[in-house]
């Protein structure tokens, strides 16, 4: 697989997902009281959390020398963690005018991956290992399966002061999220 073949998508060709209401009790919520440690060393105190904080969570970032999960554009809203974390990184000076001081990428996958996925896409802020799912299971974020394996819905989280304030979800496409929350925080007056 390439990266162009990982950056380059149809999303007309894949099946959207659908808000099967799974994320409705996050709004008000805290960030819970635990530690992620980043791609880069560093261990983040979610809780602590000051200013307005954008956590995208994702379920994969596929890598150019290994294949997907089988099935996995079949399954809704599983596509498009390397196109999202780029919009991400091409949008980092929109945020930042639009008051957001904090950008983490989340997912499950341990922190050696992370590194390398955040290094080859050249991402200026940090990606979160949940792989305990200590994150997601004190927020009862929803997960699907393949194989044997578990895996986080996409979905982003906007916080601020550690308070949820407003949830996207489901996220499709999600190279469009970060113009979303730029859209929702002119809209919202935020």
């Amino acid at each position: 697989m390439s990266l162009n073949s990982l950056m380059s998508v149809d999303w007309s060709l894949l099946p959207v997902p659908l808000d099967d209401g799974a994320a409705k009790h996050l709004t008000g919520a805290r960030l819970p009281d635990v530690v992620l440690t980043a791609n880069n060393g560093a261990h983040v105190a979610t809780a602590a959390l000051s200013g307005r904080t954008v956590i995208y969570i994702y379920p994969l970032t596929g890598r150019p020398d290994t294949d997907m999960p089988p099935g996995w554009d079949d399954i809704p809203g599983a596509r498009g963690c390397t196109p999202q974390s780029c919009a991400f990184r091409d949008s980092m000076t929109e945020l930042r005018a639009a008051s957001v001081k904090h950008i983490f990428g989340l997912s499950v996958q341990d922190t050696a991956y992370q590194h390398e996925a955040a290094a080859r896409l050249r991402l200026p802020f940090p990606l979160l290992s949940d792989r305990s799912f200590e994150f997601s299971r004190a927020l009862n974020l929803p997960t699907f399966t393949v194989g044997k394996t578990r895996y986080l819905k996409r979905m982003t989280l906007v916080a601020d002061d550690a308070r949820i304030t407003k949830v996207f979800y489901p996220v499709f496409p999600p190279d469009q999220n970060p113009h979303e929350i730029l859209a929702w925080s002119i809209e919202a007056g935020r």
